[in-house]
């Protein structure tokens, strides 16, 4: 379910750091909880999931519909790797080609065998209840954040953030008219097909 973004302030994160200048998109409180060990699993989870590929039709249309209009106008694939993505425009407003310049320097590299490597996402830090990483398209340049969040009682529960910096008005444009696509159907059939990974997983 989404939560409010004030749910942040409850604890200080790393990532507050690296995207001072980012607005915060979406809080999610994922279905996913387990002890304080499991933080591993649930990368590892998001790392290995097919999605959309596995996603109800609407989702995959939709994903289908957002490369075509990438091709045509040049504002890149969101189905391929970050890899195959060629040199990413830099961060908005900045001359830096990563957010990874950033990251504290101790933690820098402690991602690289955890990435989604066929996704559009390059990876920032990781830590025993950080996960990071960004992307970066034509319309705004955005980051990936996985929390491990301790509820009390040895447990913990999965919460996803989402920070976006736009790419000036076509940018912001961009956003709003994806927005309600993103709550109707992407969000809802990611959550599902994340409760159904956890609970075979269990």
């Amino acid at each position: 379910m989404r939560v409010p973004n004030d749910v942040l302030k409850s604890q200080r994160w790393i990532i507050a750091d690296v995207v001072h200048d980012f607005e915060v998109e979406d809080v999610w409180a994922l279905p996913i909880d387990g002890g304080p060990d499991d933080f591993d699993n649930v990368i590892g989870l998001m790392a290995a999931m097919d999605f959309p590929g596995s996603a109800p039709l609407p989702v995959r249309v939709l994903w289908g519909i957002r490369d075509l209009l990438g091709r045509l106008f040049g504002l890149g694939r969101v189905s391929t790797s970050a890899d195959d993505a060629g040199t990413w425009p830099p961060v908005p407003g900045t001359g830096e080609p990563s957010l990874s310049v950033r990251v504290p320097a101790e933690l820098r590299g402690t991602s690289t065998d955890s990435r989604l490597t066929d996704k559009p996402f390059r990876p920032l830090y990781r830590t025993g209840t950080e996960f990071a990483e960004e992307i970066s398209n034509r319309t705004m340049y955005g980051v990936m954040h996985l929390a491990w969040v301790d509820q009390g009682g040895g447990r913990y529960r999965g919460q996803m953030t989402v920070y976006v910096k736009p790419r000036g008005a076509v940018g912001r444009a961009y956003m709003a008219l994806i927005k309600p696509f993103r709550y109707a159907i992407v969000y809802p059939a990611l959550m599902r097909y994340i409760e159904r990974s956890w609970a075979r997983r269990a």
